[in-house]
């Protein structure tokens, strides 16, 4: 497997060389809305440890990970009134992954509504800002 790149995009928000939508962030992992997302409210956990995937995170670094898109899930459930949520997480290029930094994906579903393609859009800033100040809400 190759080696964790430390330029890879989600490294540069970590070190806040590249902005994000931040929704919920605690010394182990950062939540951050995906700019491109496949629903209302498709947001990013990624834990603060270097790790490029499942292959190669700690155990409890992926624990930390995984807890987080836990709280995640139920904020954005009751955020966005969603009627179900999708939780996904790929490994290496066969696997779907094409940032090379563990990442979980949360994303609220409605009845009726298809995720949109991966990548298919860049969603208007306005509209990520509102996004994150309901989630943020609803983890209080």
């Amino acid at each position: 497997m190759p080696a964790y790149d430390q330029q890879n995009p989600f490294a540069k928000i970590l070190r806040g060389e590249f902005p994000c939508h931040k929704v919920y962030e605690n010394e182990h992992v950062l939540a951050f809305l995906d700019i491109m997302p496949r629903s209302q409210g498709h947001t990013l956990v990624i834990p603060k440890a270097a790790a490029r995937n499942i292959l190669d995170i700690k155990p409890d670094d992926y624990a930390h990970v995984a807890r987080a898109a836990h709280r995640i899930a139920g904020a954005a459930m009751k955020a966005f009134d969603a009627d179900g949520i999708t939780v996904q997480q790929f490994n290496e290029p066969a696997g779907g992954q094409v940032v090379f930094h563990l990442h979980m994906h949360v994303m609220p579903r409605f009845d009726g509504v298809a995720l949109l393609p991966p990548a298919s859009r860049k969603e208007d800033v306005k509209v990520l800002e509102d996004n994150a100040t309901k989630l943020i809400a609803a983890l209080k």
